[in-house]
């Protein structure tokens, strides 16, 4: 009763907050202090008085998700466990040791680690497998369960054994726990003499302190390929600044407009850093609100060439509210509007979600094609600067579309994905080849030029697979060979060396990459 009566005060100063808010042209409403009156004296009969005992946080926990799913997409509520993980995303770090694992065969083995943190430090090593975690052993655990085993307070300490080949007994190491990195960029190269490539995965608050060290890494740039697919958003302010690095102080980014939250145009405060190379962003199905923010800021002012597939179309604002036990609210308050006055979110109905990311599910799936959209049926706008047409109707249409290619896309290649046997099989590939293909290939440069996934690796695949109960299909693999050639010769770059080598080798041969350096290079 405590917990729903200490929520109700805070939904109600929220609601107070909004109605103080409100212009007089706002159309009244219930009194909604006896409307929750009336769902307080609702909810003591019930616990009081119904036949058996109930669960009352769930069922305040219940009420709040039924009210919100009869809202818009984007309003939600998250529980106080899900709140760590989100402030984590958001902050950019967390504190742990410094490992990537992943769980395989009931043992948790790990994949990576991050160079300079504390377990790199004591001696860890990449495929090693963790059996015991402070004297508990961790045979048989979930994947899930493994973060909140290894993180912990700063500075506090774990003790783990591992099981390490070639040695005879497991190995003990304490590890204090420290800060870790969670890092946006994803990826940071020079992809021609004179062109960066920067891969950026969401918006944290640390989003564009690491643009601008990947930026001012690579001096000789004189244009930009800046990939936002599958960046599904975060924080509003990086994505502002972020814009603001292509354009002139003042330059209107993005504006809010809600029924109670007054309207308000962010602007860039100075003159941006990189005012004159030329730059086309990447976006696709998958880019979502502060990416659209980015990608249509520049679209509008002529300041970037789009290139990709229409975006999710997410462009809601969330005030977030905090509840009394650590869990919140992202309550929908207003839309986001481009500066030519698009709005970036698509249409949808109330309470219907599921029929909404439907849509998006057969757009990943193929079942959509850019070619299919109407553009005479979209509202049409100019740009700011030279006047092009650019469309409204929710998303970021590019300005070239490029269709998902599914020429080599089969059932037996989505299998192999959908339950990580390409990352297992190169998991198991490092065990025994790690330090021959790091003596054969002294740079990730040299392996992306060099290296050659053969025939019996792409064997040796297909048996692993068959072993984790996947039937071989040698026709449909050799339908796809080509495409799952290049995930595990990317896999094995990015285990070797990092993600920046993942990219460089799938960049080689996309098709959207490629569209991107041809535009550059006009």
């Amino acid at each position: 009763m405590k917990r729903l009566l200490a929520i109700i005060c805070a939904l109600m100063v929220s609601v107070g907050v909004a109605a103080q808010s409100g212009n007089a042209d706002t159309k009244p409403q219930a009194d909604p202090s006896r409307q929750l009156q009336k769902l307080v004296q609702f909810y003591r009969y019930l616990v009081g008085f119904y036949i058996d005992e109930v669960d009352s946080e769930q069922l305040v926990e219940d009420a709040i998700v039924k009210m919100l799913s009869d809202l818009d997409p984007h309003s939600n509520y998250i529980d106080a466990d899900e709140m760590k993980g989100v402030r984590e995303d958001f902050d950019g770090s967390f504190s742990g040791i410094g490992v990537e694992f992943r769980v395989m065969d009931d043992t948790i083995r790990v994949v990576n680690t991050i160079a300079g943190g504390p377990s790199a430090e004591v001696g860890v090593m990449p495929n090693d497998r963790i059996i015991t975690i402070d004297g508990q052993s961790v045979i048989g655990v979930e994947q899930s369960k493994v973060p909140s085993l290894l993180r912990g307070k700063e500075g506090t300490k774990v003790d783990i054994e591992i099981a390490r080949h070639g040695e005879p007994r497991p190995l003990g190491f304490t590890i204090v726990r420290r800060q870790i990195p969670i890092t946006t960029v994803d990826a940071a190269y020079m992809i021609t003499p004179t062109t960066a490539y920067i891969k950026v995965n969401r918006f944290a608050r640390k989003t564009m302190e690491e643009f601008r060290e990947a930026m001012e890494s690579m001096p000789q740039a004189k244009q930009l390929i800046l990939d936002l697919r599958g960046n599904g958003g975060g924080l509003i302010d990086p994505a502002i600044e972020m814009a603001s690095y292509f354009l002139p102080k003042g330059s209107a980014v993005v504006s809010t407009e809600g029924r109670v939250i007054p309207t308000e145009t962010y602007s860039a405060r100075t003159d941006g850093k990189f005012l004159k190379g030329k730059v086309v962003v990447l976006i696709d199905e998958t880019s979502a609100s502060a990416s659209e923010i980015v990608s249509g800021a520049l679209q509008d002012w002529d300041r970037a060439t789009i290139i990709g597939r229409p975006s999710f179309g997410k462009g809601l604002v969330q005030r977030q509210i905090p509840m009394v036990d650590g869990s919140a609210v992202r309550l929908t308050v207003a839309r986001y509007h481009t500066p030519t006055g698009r709005v970036i979110q698509r249409p949808f109905e109330k309470g219907k979600r599921e029929e909404y990311y439907a849509n998006l599910m057969k757009r990943l799936t193929g079942d959509y094609a850019v070619d299919s959209v109407a553009l005479d049926t979209l509202p049409k706008y100019k740009t700011l600067v030279k006047g092009r047409t650019v469309y409204g109707g929710g998303g970021i249409m590019p300005d070239i579309t490029t269709p998902i290619d599914t020429s080599d896309y089969t059932d037996y290649w989505a299998e192999l994905s959908r339950r990580g046997v390409l990352a297992e099989y190169v998991v198991n590939h490092l065990d025994t080849h790690r330090a021959e293909l790091q003596a054969q290939y002294a740079t990730d440069d040299a392996f992306v030029a060099q290296f050659e996934v053969s025939d019996a690796m792409i064997e040796a695949l297909a048996q692993f697979a068959e072993a984790k109960g996947i039937a071989r299909r040698d026709e449909q693999m050799a339908i796809s060979r080509e495409s799952i050639a290049e995930v595990v010769k990317a896999l094995i770059a990015q285990r070797l060396w990092n993600t920046t080598a993942y990219f460089k080798v799938v960049n080689r041969t996309s098709p959207v990459v490629e569209r991107a350096i041809n535009i550059l290079s006009e």
